[in-house]
């Protein structure tokens, strides 16, 4: 199974960030995370399109876009432009999903869809064909630090049953609450990619942190 860590950029030191995206470069860590909030599809407001050169240019690490706005297609041929590798948008904020799943494809970037917490993984199953990528939210989005919801790993368990089930190869990644201590059990659930914002930058080492997630 792979295993890939996504550090979160949302808890970085934005007073440091050149710093702290130097680090990334130098760690383990093969994508960066970056959480883009309208403060309309969640209740919180981070960065856009300014932040994205910046990162783009501090690191050769995939830049994993997660888009937690309204209407993205109006964003997407931006957001990949501004070098994003993997854009992903929400199930809950598409009206056509079909139709901007190709749209990010169209750009050359991978695609992704994310579901909230108490959207059920049966929502995506039509859509595991066309996507490189589906996140599972194991906090409500919008904020950063929030504890991991239980019942988040069994989600992970049937979406992976679901992608075996259709030949599905899609990476699954999780988003919320990830610790040195539920990173085991979410791999053994059949998780990829592992987002970690506060526990990577919260650490007094965040390289080393990073590596221990790797090899929990």
């Amino acid at each position: 199974m792979t295993r890939i860590i996504s550090p979160s950029v949302l808890s970085a030191d934005f007073g440091h960030l050149a710093q702290d995206i130097a680090m990334l470069d130098r760690s383990e860590a093969e994508w960066i995370h970056i959480d883009v909030m309208d403060g309309v599809f969640v209740p919180n407001i981070s960065f856009g399109f300014p932040v994205m050169p910046t990162l783009r240019k501090g690191t050769r690490k995939v830049l994993d876009t997660h888009l937690m706005i309204v209407e993205p297609e109006r964003y997407i041929e931006r957001f990949a432009k501004a070098g994003a590798d993997i854009i992903t948008i929400h199930l809950e904020a598409s009206e056509d999903l079909h139709a901007a799943i190709a749209q990010i494809r169209k750009t050359g970037a991978k695609a992704g869809v994310s579901i909230k917490p108490k959207t059920p993984v049966s929502a995506i199953v039509p859509y595991l064909s066309e996507l490189d990528l589906v996140l599972i939210m194991s906090v409500e989005p919008g904020f950063g630090g929030q504890s991991f919801i239980e019942g988040s790993t069994e989600k992970v368990a049937e979406l992976r049953r679901e992608m075996e089930r259709c030949g599905s190869h899609a990476w699954i990644e999780i988003d919320g609450g990830i610790t040195l201590d539920n990173a085991a059990e979410v791999y053994a659930a059949g998780c990829d990619v592992l987002v970690a914002g506060s526990t990577v930058f919260g650490s007094p080492d965040p390289e080393q942190t990073i590596h221990q997630l790797l090899n929990v």
